[in-house]
């Protein structure tokens, strides 16, 4: 993806230029060179550019002063900042006046690639989330990334058959979502299909539920009723969350699985069934298989085929397509314009865990449309366990001393340069803060 984004770089420094093409190009980006400030402003006006490197010092006009030109003109192109001279409080006015990144000389290689890539993660991101291309239809389910094309062929061949299915996967990943794909792509698509919740049922109401009654087959049983494998006949039965059936439901399964017949209960008329099982767990069936909680002769009829959903913590970008297709949704529901995301706030949800899955996000993105009035949706607009669980970058062979010069940063950059917050932030006051401002401007100093 990278061979697709074009880089300015600028700095009066001709040194600087050629180690900024040295390194980048073996990268796979294109990237010119310029050393003034109007001569990239004049490229800018000729070239489609996704990223502008400079320079903070430069005759005539400054970094700063092509860090507000270009956000002013060219809103999506990202930009980051290079210095000889680093300071926090330059490091804050250039991330205030939009630069992305902040990069002291002299670097090294791993330095600028990981700034350049972190930067080319948020353009892409935001590019994935403003296409309005309509998703790819796998089945009626979106996402594209690797895990998912494993699991729509397995969807293709599980149409294509008639043996039974087991789908795993963690809650809220899409478990029915998956079974209805292969029913409805089936050579059983024009009959039934039967969710069932295996949690739901009690022991005293599993053969009624399952197979129906005949009228006063038990008090209450005013009138004959079908239970669910005999509305399923000719099509499919889901079997949501299996590994929840207790021992009688399974017993009765099994049965049903081997002989295709059933009674009503209170009848002693035998009835025929076709039906094709279509069963879901969270759980490790094996492992319960194992400990003697699941029966091993059930987990074999039903796991013919095996479908397994990956959590949406592992499918890549695809969380990006959902977040863009769930706010069209929502949004044509409420009769609004689809809100904007920040950069922060697509990074935390990008890098969040989500242990409610597809669910999850689809509950959260319907919430913020409705409660966010604004055009953006912020980072404070968002849980606040999701605010907070973006990992730490950068590379672990830095000094102490480093990391925290740049949590220093990055904390007074999100406050505006606040200092009374940040020490509250920080947890010291606001002497001790300035105290390590100043160590840190000396050691800049020296460095130059």
């Amino acid at each position: 993806m990278s061979r697709n984004i074009r880089i300015l770089a600028v700095d009066d420094s001709k040194s600087t230029l050629e180690v900024l093409k040295r390194n980048l190009v073996p990268a796979g980006y294109e990237v010119f060179t310029c050393g003034r400030v109007d001569e990239a402003v004049a490229l800018l006006e000729d070239l489609v550019i996704d990223l502008v490197i400079t320079d903070y010092r430069m005759p005539a006009a400054s970094g700063l002063d092509l860090i507000k030109h270009v956000r002013a003109n060219l809103p999506d192109v990202e930009i980051m900042m290079i210095t000889g001279y680093p300071s926090i409080p330059g490091a804050v006015e250039a991330i205030k006046d939009g630069a992305g990144e902040y990069l002291a000389k002299p670097f090294t290689t791993d330095e600028l690639l990981s700034s350049v890539g972190r930067i080319v993660e948020r353009l892409q991101r935001r590019r994935v989330l403003s296409s309005p291309d309509t998703p790819p239809d796998n089945f009626g389910i979106i996402g594209n990334s690797p895990e998912m094309e494993l699991v729509f062929q397995r969807i293709g061949k599980a149409s294509a058959s008639d043996a039974n299915v087991l789908i795993r996967g963690e809650s809220g990943t899409g478990k029915e979502l998956v079974a209805r794909a292969v029913h409805y792509n089936s050579d059983r698509r024009t009959a039934s299909f039967v969710p069932v919740n295996c949690t739901a049922i009690p022991d005293s109401l599993v053969e009624s539920e399952l197979f129906g009654h005949v009228k006063g087959a038990f008090t209450g049983a005013k009138e004959s009723r079908a239970g669910f494998f005999e509305v399923a006949n000719g099509g499919s039965i889901f079997l949501d969350e299996i590994g929840d059936a207790s021992p009688t439901m399974q017993a009765k399964l099994l049965r049903v699985l081997q002989s295709k017949e059933f009674c009503k209960v209170g009848s002693s008329i035998v009835k025929t069934v076709d039906v094709r099982i279509l069963a879901a767990t969270h759980k490790d069936l094996r492992r319960m298989v194992d400990e003697g909680s699941f029966r091993e002769d059930l987990f074999y009829r039903i796991n013919v085929i095996d479908i397994n959903v990956p959590p949406l913590s592992e499918r890549g970008d695809d969380i990006l397509v959902l977040i863009n297709q769930f706010l069209t949704e929502f949004s044509r529901a409420m009769r609004r314009e689809p809100p904007s995301i920040s950069d922060e706030a697509l990074q935390a949800m990008r890098r969040f865990n989500w242990p409610g899955n597809v669910r999850e996000l689809e509950n959260l993105i319907q919430r913020l449309v409705v409660i966010v009035d604004h055009d953006t949706i912020e980072i404070t607009d968002l849980p606040e366990a999701m605010r907070f669980s973006l990992p730490r970058e950068g590379s672990v062979n830095r000094t102490l001393e480093e990391v925290e010069l740049e949590h220093i940063r990055n904390v007074l950059v999100m406050t505006g340069d606040n200092k009374t917050r940040a020490a509250e932030i920080l947890g010291i006051n606001r002497k001790t803060l300035r105290e390590k401002l100043k160590r840190f401007e000396g050691m800049a100093a020296q460095g130059e």
